[in-house]
C-alpha cells in the first residue's frame, strides 16, 4: 500500500465505526442498490433469455448471483482504494495518471450514458402502450411524450444525490411486492412454456453461442455500477477502514435480494410465454410486462404491469443519472476548463435531455443496443478495470490471487468479444 493510501487509512483507523449492528442506512444503501440494477434491463431479460431456450437459461441462472456480486465487490474496492472522498474518476486518474485517467472517464461515461437512452426508449414505449392499449386513448406524438416523461425524471434529479437515493430506496418496496404478486400471478396460467425445449440437449456449439449473446444482456440486467462510486464514497466516509467489510455485506444482501426476485419473475414469465411469443415481444421492443399487460385480457394484470414497468425503469434512470452525469462532468473538467459547480451542472443536465429526447424519438431497437453497447461497455469498466488494478494498485493487491478474479475477468472478456461479433456485418 503506497504511503497516502495508508494516511488514510491510519486516520479513520484513529476511530473506526461499528460494525456490530446493521442499521437503517444499510438498509437504504441496499434497498438504492437493488432500485438501480432492477428496472429495464430486468423486464426484457426473460424476452433475450428465454428465447435462447431452458438450458441457456438455466446456465444464466446459477452464474447470476456470482457474477454480479464479484464483479460490482471489485467495482468498490477500485473505488474505496482511492483517496478520502475520490469518486472513481478521481480514482482512476489517481491510480493511472492524467491520459489513463481520462480515457477511463470517457469509457465510464460511454458504459452508463447509453444505458440512459435505453430507459428513454423503454419509458416511453411503456407509457405510449398503456396509453394506447389500457387507456384506450391516442398517445400524444413521441417527440411531445419522451420530452414530457424525460423532464419529468430529470425535476427529481435536481433534487440532489440523497433525495435520489431515498426516493428509490422508498419505491423498492412496492415494487418488490409487485413483482413478486406478478410472478405468483402468473403461476395458474404456466403452460410448460420454455419447458419444451428442455427435452432435447441443444448442441455445445449452439450452447455456447447462446451463451456468449446473452451474457452481456445478464451483465446488463443485474447492473448497478453507475451508483457504485457514490455508494463507496459514502461508506468510506461512513465507515473508514471498515467500509469494505461493510460495503461487502451490503451488497451480498443486495444482490442475494435481486438474483431472488428477478429469477423468479424471469422463470414465471418463460413458463408463461412460448418462445415465440417472447421472440414477438421483442419485435414489438416492449418489455415483458408490457407484452403481458396486452396478452392477457384480466384487467389487473392489464393495468398493474405497465405500471410496475414505469416505477422499474424510471427508478433504474434516476440511479444511472447519478453516475452518467459524474461522468459527464469529470470529462469536462479534464479538458482543462473550471465552469462554476452550477453551471457545469445544468450542462450536464442540458446535455442529457437533448441526447436523451432525440433516442426516445427514434425509437431504436432497446435489446438490440443492450446487446450491442451496453453490456459489452459496462463489462470493460465493471469486470475488467478493477481486475487490472488488482495487478497494478499496490493498494489492491491484497485481493489478489483468488480465483473470483479469474472468473470476473472471464465474464468480461465474453461480454466485450461479444461487441466485436455484433459489429461483423
Amino acid at each position: 500500500m503506497n504511503d497516502q493510501a495508508k494516511s488514510v487509512d491510519e486516520r479513520f483507523d484513529a476511530t473506526p465505526a461499528t460494525l456490530s449492528r446493521w442499521n437503517r442506512h444499510d438498509t437504504t444503501w441496499m434497498l438504492g442498490l437493488f432500485g438501480t440494477a432492477v428496472g429495464a434491463g430486468t423486464l426484457f431479460l426473460p424476452i433475450n433469455a428465454g428465447i435462447g431456450g431452458f438450458w441457456p437459461l438455466l446456465i444464466l441462472a446459477l452464474l447470476a448471483f456470482p457474477m454480479t456480486f464479484y464483479a460490482h465487490r471489485g467495482l468498490t474496492r477500485f473505488v474505496l482504494s482511492g483517496r478520502e472522498g475520490s469518486d472513481i474518476t478521481d480514482v482512476v486518474e489517481e491510480h493511472f495518471g492524467l491520459t489513463a485517467g481520462a480515457l477511463i472517464t470517457l469509457l465510464y461515461f460511454l458504459a452508463i450514458f447509453p444505458i440512459l437512452l435505453i430507459y428513454s426508449v423503454a419509458l416511453t414505449n411503456t407509457v405510449g402502450s398503456f396509453m394506447l392499449n389500457q387507456l384506450h386513448m391516442t398517445p400524444p406524438p413521441r417527440a411531445i411524450l419522451s420530452l414530457v416523461l424525460i423532464l419529468g425524471l430529470l425535476a427529481v434529479v435536481r433534487c440532489g444525490e440523497q433525495v435520489i437515493v431515498k426516493a428509490m430506496s422508498m419505491m423498492v418496496y412496492p415494487f418488490i411486492v409487485a413483482l413478486l404478486f406478478l410472478a405468483v400471478f402468473l403461476i395458474p396460467h404456466w403452460n410448460g412454456g420454455i419447458l419444451t425445449t428442455a427435452s432435447t440437449l441443444p448442441e455445445p456449439s449452439a450452447l455456447l453461442h447462446t451463451l456468449w449473446l446473452a451474457i452481456p444482456v445478464m451483465v446488463f440486467s443485474f447492473n448497478h455500477s453507475p451508483i457504485i462510486s457514490a455508494f463507496a464514497v459514502d461508506q468510506k466516509r461512513r465507515y473508514g477502514a471498515n467500509a469494505e467489510e461493510r460495503s461487502s455485506q451490503i451488497l451480498s444482501r443486495a444482490h442475494l435480494l435481486m438474483v431472488v426476485m428477478v429469477l423468479f419473475f424471469v422463470f414465471s414469465c418463460v413458463l408463461t410465454l412460448s418462445p415465440t411469443q417472447l421472440a414477438e415481444a421483442k419485435a414489438q421492443n416492449l418489455s415483458i410486462l408490457s407484452y403481458l399487460a396486452n396478452h392477457f385480457s384480466n384487467p389487473t394484470i392489464a393495468f398493474a404491469a405497465p405500471l410496475i414497468a414505469f416505477v422499474a425503469i424510471a427508478k433504474s434512470f434516476l440511479g444511472h443519472y447519478i453516475g452518467a452525469n459524474e461522468g459527464l462532468k469529470g470529462l469536462i473538467l479534464k479538458t482543462g476548463k473550471r465552469p462554476a459547480s452550477k453551471t457545469l451542472e445544468r450542462l450536464s443536465a442540458g446535455f442529457m435531455l437533448l441526447v436523451c429526447w432525440a433516442v426516445a424519438t427514434l425509437n431504436p431497437s432497446i435489446l438490440r443496443m443492450i446487446e450491442s453497447i451496453g453490456g459489452p461497455v459496462i463489462a470493460a469498466i465493471l469486470f475488467l478495470m478493477p481486475m487490472y488494478a488488482i495487478r497494478r494498485v499496490p493498494s489492491m493487491r491484497q485481493y489478489s490471487g483468488v480465483i473470483s478474479n479469474v472468473f470476473v475477468t472471464l465474464i468480461g472478456l465474453i461480454a466485450i468479444s461479444s461487441l466485436v461479433y455484433s459489429l461483423i456485418p
